[in-house]
Order: structure tokens, then C-alpha cells, then sequence
């Protein structure tokens, strides 16, 4: 009881009524659907979570629903058609419809989710690769061979001077658990996953070794959520308040990761790992800090402004990957696919109140 009164008194003084919402017809909400191409874990489910259990989305007149479909390439064609309302795909797929002669789907990124690339290579700490080039003859595991990240990775070897498919191979090996045991029995010499998969390997004890990308892919655009254009024209409502609400939430788990942790647990009880609870809630809570600090703040500790795209890094990304061949030569007009229209109104509320109220709750 005393924690239900400490959130009912946050949700007051953050501006929404526990009453006026138990009050309210739940038909007065917009059903927002927002399509992942995998499922949730800690590190970026845990700000749905936490604005389910605050009400951060019916603050802002949204009953948010999650559904997961197997990929990037699953995902957006659904946005396209409008059997849902967000998606949170990757770029490369969408980056690619421009160039290979087809009519791109009608969608267009409103909110960059992943501003640093977070792709990396990872090999035992034991492993004699130290460098890109080091990939020679290689097996490179990923979790399927569909994944939309695979064109980077590709790019990154390329620049190396390597090439895919003949002196280095991507394997399929599954996600999380599976791509780790592949790594550590020997199967393939390295993962290409993301740097909060490689943190979760990391602290579960395994030692490894992280290999970057060249430095041109660093801001490339990577998982955003995507509308269909016709919402931008007709909903621009719907995109502003849902990409604050979201912001709201990565906030409050930046000051409280407790709470959003275990807020995530209490959603997904099956994710919750066995064992120490204090311990497993460490790990948990440092996964979640890192990939905020990723996606909050710039590499030297600088706050981003959030949802924002870096389109001219955006460019040069792509230019880079036409250059070593992973996309076809063309024009892609990036100011079209990548929309800032609405990040002023991402951060239209008062941040450092809602920063102190997070570090209140239980």
C-alpha cells in the first residue's frame, strides 16, 4: 500500500489524476500499436514498462500495445499498410528499398531510437583477433542471416578489406543464449550483435574483446520508430505525444533504474532471472544504464537531444556503404525518410522536476 500511495502521489504531482483516470472512458484513449522486429529484454523494454506502471502513455491520451514480429522485414511492410500503427526498425532495410529500383514503402522515421551505432564485433578475450582485418577466414555469428544489421557488419569488414561470403562468413546461431553458447564452444569466432547483448555476455562472467566499426558508422542511423506518412499528415498529434511520453520514460529510468528494472520484471515475469535477486537487480540495472548513456548522452558525456537524426552523419554513413559496395549507387533523399518535424516536442516538459520525482519512487 505504501508504494501504490508513493506513485499515486508522483502521478499528481507529474500532472495526471489517479482519479480523473479512473474516471475516464477508456474509449477516449488512442490505441497506439507499436511493432518491435525482437522481443523486448531489460535494457530497452524497461521504459515501456515504467510508463505502463506510471501512466506516462494515458497521461497523454495513449493505450500503447506491443506486438513483436521476426524482423525488420516482417515489421515494415505492417507500418506500411497500417495494421499498425509505430514500428522500430532498423535503417538499412528502408535505406535499401531507395536504391534497388522498387517503390519504397510509404513510412518515414519520426524518432531516432538508437543515435550511436551500437553494433559491434565480439570475440573471446582469449581470441588472436584484435582488429577488422584479423576476420580473414573467419566465422562471424549472428542470429539470423535476415537481420537488417548484417549490411553494416558487412561494410565494416569491407572497409578492412575483406570480403563476405569469401575469406569471412556470417552463420546464423540464434539470439541472446543460443549466440553465446555458440561463441564460447568454439563454433563461430565472433558475434555481431549489439553492445547491450555483448554487456549482458560481459556480465554473466564471460571475458570478451569488443571490435569497432570504422569510425564513419559511428552516428549511423540505426533502430527508430517509423509511421506511415499519411499519420504525419493526418495524426502529427499522435507521433508528438507518443515520442514524449517515450522520452519521459528513458528519463525516469536514467535517474531511477531500480525502479524501471524492476518495473520490466513485474510486466515480463518470465525474464526475471533465478538465483540473487540483489545480484541479478545489479546486473539488470547496469545493462539499463549503459544503453541509456548510449542513447542519452554523446560519447564524451554530452546530452543529446532526444529523437533527433544527425542527417549530414546519416550521409556520409551511406555514402561510405555505397562506397564499399553493400548499397547501390542512386540518391536517397534522407530529408524525406528521416523526419525532425517533431523533436522540440519530444522534450516539452520540464526535465529536471521529472528527473527529481523518478528518484522518489520505490
Amino acid at each position: 500500500m505504501k508504494t501504490r500511495r508513493i506513485v499515486a502521489a508522483w502521478l499528481a504531482v507529474a500532472g495526471t489524476s489517479l482519479l480523473v483516470l479512473a474516471a475516464s472512458d477508456a474509449h477516449a484513449l488512442d490505441t497506439v500499436t507499436v511493432g518491435l522486429a525482437i522481443p523486448p529484454s531489460v535494457h530497452d523494454g524497461a521504459p515501456y514498462a515504467a510508463a505502463d506502471k506510471l501512466g506516462l502513455f494515458r497521461n497523454e491520451g495513449l493505450d500503447v500495445k506491443l506486438v513483436v514480429f521476426q524482423g525488420a522485414g516482417a515489421l515494415i511492410p505492417q507500418v506500411a499498410s497500417k495494421r499498425i500503427t509505430f514500428g522500430y526498425p532498423t535503417a538499412e532495410p528502408l535505406l535499401s528499398s531507395y536504391l534497388n529500383g522498387g517503390t519504397p514503402p510509404p513510412v518515414r522515421y519520426f524518432y531516432n531510437g538508437v543515435p550511436a551505432n551500437t553494433m559491434e564485433f565480439a570475440v573471446l578475450a582469449s581470441s588472436p583477433v584484435t582488429t577488422l582485418a584479423d576476420f580473414k577466414d573467419k566465422k562471424i555469428g549472428v542470429g539470423a542471416l535476415t537481420w537488417g544489421t548484417i549490411p553494416g557488419g558487412r561494410a565494416a569488414l569491407r572497409e578492412a578489406g575483406l570480403e563476405p561470403g569469401k575469406n569471412v562468413d556470417y552463420v546464423a546461431v540464434g539470439s541472446l543464449g543460443a549466440g553465446f553458447h555458440a561463441l564460447k564452444t568454439g563454433a563461430v569466432d565472433a558475434l555481431n550483435f549489439n553492445s547491450s547483448w555483448d554487456d549482458m555476455l560481459e556480465l554473466s562472467g564471460t571475458r570478451i574483446r569488443r571490435i569497432r566499426y570504422p569510425a564513419v558508422f559511428d552516428a549511423t542511423a540505426g533502430n527508430g520508430f517509423i509511421a506511415h506518412r499519411d499519420t504525419f499528415a493526418e495524426r502529427p498529434d499522435l507521433i508528438a505525444r507518443f515520442g514524449r511520453a517515450y522520452t519521459e520514460a528513458q528519463i525516469v529510468c536514467d535517474a531511477n533504474p531500480a525502479y524501471c528494472v524492476k518495473a520490466f520484471w513485474e510486466e515480463h515475469p518470465e525474464s526475471k532471472p533465478q538465483g540473487d535477486e540483489a545480484q541479478n537487480l545489479r546486473v539488470a540495472e547496469e545493462l539499463l544504464k549503459r544503453r541509456l548513456d548510449r542513447v542519452l548522452r554523446t560519447a564524451d558525456g554530452k546530452p543529446r537531444q532526444p529523437g533527433a537524426y544527425d542527417l549530414p552523419a546519416v550521409r556520409a554513413n551511406l555514402a561510405q556503404m555505397q562506397h564499399v559496395g553493400e548499397f547501390a549507387q542512386g540518391n536517397v533523399p534522407l530529408d524525406q525518410l528521416f523526419s525532425n518535424q517533431f523533436v522540440a516536442d519530444f522534450s516539452h516538459f520540464d526535465e529536471a522536476a521529472l528527473r527529481e520525482r523518478a528518484r522518489q519512487l520505490p
